[in-house]
């Protein structure tokens, strides 16, 4: 391993975020703030021996900051706990905490990674905040979509049966979703993040669960920074091509790198949602590319 880590929390409202800061041995490079979807939280992207995309950034020389939204992961206090948490305040409160804090602490704009649901939320986020673009020097996604348009027999079970139907009774039973618990996901979901995250799934329009702010409307206007999206082969219901491209185009970002991870399109393995971020075989196929493009924008001027 190539990089130290350690944790530390950075309070936002009457909450704290536990933050994974991996450090490269010698001066970074860049810095990076990676944000997780939904039933999981930051660990998709590193571990303590040293695995995962995250990591392989800090090993190339790169400041990393893994973030555990609130109620998640290591922030306190957990979802378990009773602490309730939106879709809005996460947008409006801790992406942009999150993104001011890492652009505060190296004096540069920040490459944001963001995987699955992670990557709606920080798009709505620098829509509805538009101020902050000039913090961030290129966004990335992993498998990342808002409303699941294919139907199939996987879809019905794991989304409209597991996710819409079971999580919400789970989460009004006992006050958040406790996925672990269930083997649903690699992490629990506060009640009300939720029932916003299902709203979106199922809605047509990309409007904001509590005040009606349209986020489609204003994505529309945003001058983007470099993007680059990535879709999984075997992704076929929560990061599905076709999901990804419309996101896209909702979100206005046309102007994106769009890299298929599949045998077919010359990757080393068919990926799926999970396997792409954390798959052995990703470190000698797209995380190097990846590593490429983001040096690239950090020597640009």
């Amino acid at each position: 391993m190539k990089h130290q880590q350690h944790s530390y929390y950075l309070p936002v409202s009457n909450y704290q975020l536990h933050i994974r800061r991996l450090l490269p041995l010698a001066e970074p490079k860049g810095s990076v703030l990676m944000l997780h979807g939904a039933i999981e939280n930051g660990r998709i992207f590193y571990s303590s021996s040293g695995k995962g995309l995250g990591c392989y950034l800090a090993d190339h020389g790169f400041a990393v900051y893994c973030a555990d939204f609130a109620g998640r992961g290591r922030s306190l206090p957990h979802s378990s706990s009773g602490f309730d948490h939106s879709q809005q305040q996460l947008i409006c409160q801790d992406i942009p905490a999150l993104l001011q804090h890492v652009q505060q602490l190296h004096q540069q704009p920040v490459h944001i990674i963001s995987h699955s649901w992670g990557g709606v939320l920080a798009a709505a986020s620098l829509s509805r905040h538009p101020e902050l673009l000039s913090q961030v020097r290129s966004k990335v996604c992993f498998g990342t979509k808002r409303k699941i348009h294919r139907r199939s027999l996987e879809k019905r079970l794991k989304i409209d049966l597991i996710w819409n139907q079971l999580g919400s009774w789970l989460a009004r039973k006992h006050g958040y979703f406790p996925a672990r618990r269930w083997r649903l996901g690699g992490d629990d979901e506060p009640r009300q993040f939720l029932a916003d995250c299902i709203h979106w799934i199922q809605s047509d329009d990309f409007v904001d669960c509590s005040d009606g702010f349209d986020y489609g409307a204003a994505a529309q206007q945003v001058s983007w920074p470099p993007l680059w999206h990535f879709v999984a082969e075997r992704d076929r219901v929560l990061g599905h091509p076709a999901d990804v491209q419309a996101f896209i185009t909702e979100a206005g970002q046309h102007q994106t790198k769009l890299t298929h991870l599949g045998l077919a399109a010359g990757a080393l393995l068919d990926y799926d949602h999970i396997s792409m971020l954390t798959h052995p075989k990703a470190m000698n196929d797209h995380f190097p590319q990846l590593v490429q493009w983001l040096s690239e924008l950090c020597r640009a001027p």
